[in-house]
C-alpha cells in the first residue's frame, strides 16, 4: 500500500463514522497531509451540516495552517461544486490554497458528476482520481445506486425454516406466525431497520402479522412505513395506522380516509406497480428500502430484478409444509454468518464490499 492508498484508507475509516447521520447524503471522509503527517481530518457527520472537507480544514491547528500551501487533501468522494445546504467544498479548497487533491471516486449526483474535479483543475490544482476507487464506491453503494438507477437501494429480508418455508399456512391474525429468529437476531432486525429510510410489507403481512415496523430494540430512527393496500381494505386498527410513525399507503383508490400521520398515494395498478413505487420513493429522496413482506411481495421484486441485497435467516427447524420462501437466482455472490443456532446469508445482485 503506497502513501496515497494509506491516507485514502483513513478517509474510509472516518467516513464510516457518519453512517447514522449523513443520509441521504453520502458518507465522506477527508484527510489533510503535509510534511508526511496528518494535520487535519474530518467526516460528514450529519445531513445539512458541514461536509468532510470543511471539517478537515477546520481541524487544522493554527500553527499548522501555513502548511496548507504545500499540503495534499484526500477525500473519499469528489468535492462538491454547487451550492446546496452548504457552500461548495471545491471553492473552499481553492480559497485555502491547497495545491493537491486526491479523490477516491467521482460523485454520480448530477449536481456534481465531475464538475468539482474540473473546477479544481481549472484553478491549477493537481487532482488525482481513483485511489481505492472500488472501496470508495462500495462504501456509498446505496447513494450511488440511488443516483445511477433513479430508485432506492432495495434490501429484501426474510426468515425461513431449514426446509424452505417462511410460515405455516394461516388465514387469520388470531393464528400466531412461526418464530424463526432468536433473541439476538431479532435485535439485529431492529438494527437493520434503523439503518434504512423506509420499510415495506404487503397487505397479507400487514393483516396477519399486524407488525409495527418500528425500531424498538436498537437506538435509532424508525423508518418510513410502507404498505400496499390496493382496495383500502385493511382495518384501520392495525399498528401501521396508529399514528406513532409516518406511514405511506400505496393504493389504487383515488379517495382515501384521513388518518393521523398516514399518507395515501394512488398508483396505476393496471401497470407494473414496483417501478411506479420506486419512482415515487426516489422523488421523496428515499435512498434505501427494506422489504419485509411475504413471499408474493418479495418474489415480485426478485422477478422484476429490482433488488440489490437479500438477507435470509435460516433456523434449524422444519415445517414440512406452509408458505414457500422466495427463490433467488443461481450464482449470486454471498457471505454467510452464523448467529446463535441460526445461519444468515446475505446475497448480492451486484458484488460489492463494505
Amino acid at each position: 500500500m503506497n502513501d496515497d492508498e494509506k491516507y485514502m484508507a483513513r478517509c474510509l475509516q472516518l467516513a464510516r463514522c457518519g453512517r447514522a447521520g449523513a443520509a441521504p447524503n453520502p458518507m465522506v471522509g477527508a484527510v489533510i497531509v503535509a510534511d508526511g503527517r496528518i494535520i487535519g481530518e474530518g467526516y460528514h457527520i450529519r445531513c445539512g451540516e458541514a461536509h468532510a472537507e470543511v471539517n478537515a480544514i477546520s481541524s487544522v491547528q493554527p500553527w499548522d495552517e501555513p502548511l496548507l500551501a504545500q499540503a495534499s487533501i484526500y477525500v473519499s468522494l469528489e468535492p462538491c461544486s454547487h451550492y446546496g445546504k452548504t457552500p461548495p467544498c471545491a471553492d473552499l479548497i481553492i480559497a485555502r490554497g491547497i495545491p493537491r487533491v486526491v479523490v477516491g471516486c467521482i460523485d454520480p449526483f448530477s449536481e456534481v458528476a465531475g464538475r468539482g474535479i474540473r473546477k479544481l483543475r481549472e484553478a491549477g490544482i493537481d487532482v488525482t482520481v481513483g485511489v481505492l476507487e472500488q472501496e470508495c464506491l462500495a462504501l456509498n453503494h446505496r447513494f450511488i445506486t440511488c443516483h445511477t438507477e433513479k430508485r432506492p437501494y432495495v434490501i429484501l429480508k426474510w426468515a425461513q425454516s431449514a426446509d424452505g418455508f417462511i410460515d405455516r399456512l394461516r388465514t387469520s391474525p388470531d393464528e400466531a406466525p412461526v418464530t424463526f429468529s432468536t433473541r439476538h437476531t431479532a435485535m439485529l432486525v431492529h438494527r437493520q431497520r434503523a439503518d434504512v429510510q423506509a420499510i415495506m410489507v404487503g397487505r397479507r403481512t400487514a393483516l396477519l402479522d399486524n407488525p409495527s415496523l418500528t425500531v424498538r430494540h436498537w437506538p435509532g430512527k424508525s423508518p418510513l412505513r410502507i404498505v400496499i393496500d390496493r382496495e383500502l381494505s385493511l382495518p384501520k386498527t392495525l399498528r401501521l395506522f396508529d399514528g406513532s410513525q409516518p406511514t405511506l399507503v400505496i393504493t389504487g383508490c383515488a379517495n382515501a380516509p384521513s388518518l393521523p400521520n398516514v399518507e395515501y398515494v394512488a398508483l396505476d395498478f393496471s401497470k407494473d406497480i414496483l417501478p411506479q413505487l420506486l419512482a415515487e420513493l426516489y422523488g421523496r429522496r428515499i435512498q434505501s428500502l427494506l422489504v419485509e413482506g411475504g413471499t408474493t411481495l418479495l418474489q415480485s421484486f426478485i422477478d422484476a430484478n429490482l433488488w440489490d441485497e437479500a438477507h435470509v435467516e435460516t433456523a434449524p427447524l422444519t415445517l414440512a409444509e406452509g408458505v414457500k420462501a422466495p427463490t433467488l437466482p443461481a450464482g449470486l455472490s454471498k457471505k454467510t454468518l452464523q448467529m446463535d443456532s441460526n445461519r444468515k446469508e446475505i446475497y448480492y445482485k451486484n458484488q460489492h464490499k463494505d
